[in-house]
């Protein structure tokens, strides 16, 4: 019978969420793999995605590229037993801006469905598999329909996740308080 744990660690920009998930999958046996979801868009962000590969290149961590089709890339990671994919933020920022593209509407209800059928291919694998997120919803309302917009989607998307979730993990200036589960 296959099973999965799946964690959701979500937090404000820097508060060392991403951190967090890396020293959890490192603490767990066996095979890891890193869904990147940012695109390489422009210099600074090259740098970023460089220093992170930095920081995971001797622990022995695979990097998949996902940035769009995460449930096809979780599908694809089956051998490993630690699948940590960073982050949701940008991979609803990617849906979004694809749909765009195509003219198409994406709506929070997509964005849900679509959440939860990646948690579904999750749930048939035997991994443990940890999503990380930001959490925008805290602050000012942003200004413009499209940013609101996507602050709703990806508040969706984070709600769907951490429902779903085993565990949820609020990271706060570096402390993870736990919200659910262990």
């Amino acid at each position: 019978m296959a099973w999965a744990n799946l964690i959701y660690i979500s937090g404000g920009c820097r508060s060392g969420k991403s951190d967090y998930a890396q020293k959890l999958a490192e603490s767990l046996p066996g095979k890891r793999a890193y869904l990147a979801t940012c695109p390489h868009i422009d210099t600074e962000m090259e740098q970023r995605i460089a220093l992170h590969q930095q920081q995971r290149i001797h622990r022995q961590w695979k990097t998949i590229e996902a940035p769009l089709d995460l449930a096809g890339a979780v599908e694809k990671a089956w051998d490993f037993d630690v699948l940590l994919i960073d982050c949701l933020t940008l991979w609803v920022n990617n849906l979004l801006y694809e749909a765009e593209k195509k003219g198409d509407h994406l709506t929070e209800q997509i964005i849900s469905t679509q959440c939860t059928e990646l948690v579904d291919i999750c749930r048939k694998r035997k991994q443990t598999i940890i999503f990380v997120s930001n959490e925008l919803g805290m602050g000012l309302v942003p200004a413009d329909s499209v940013s609101r917009h996507y602050r709703d989607c990806l508040g969706r998307c984070n709600r769907t996740i951490a429902k779903l979730a085993d565990e949820a993990i609020f990271m706060v200036s570096g402390i993870p308080l736990t919200l659910k589960g262990a």
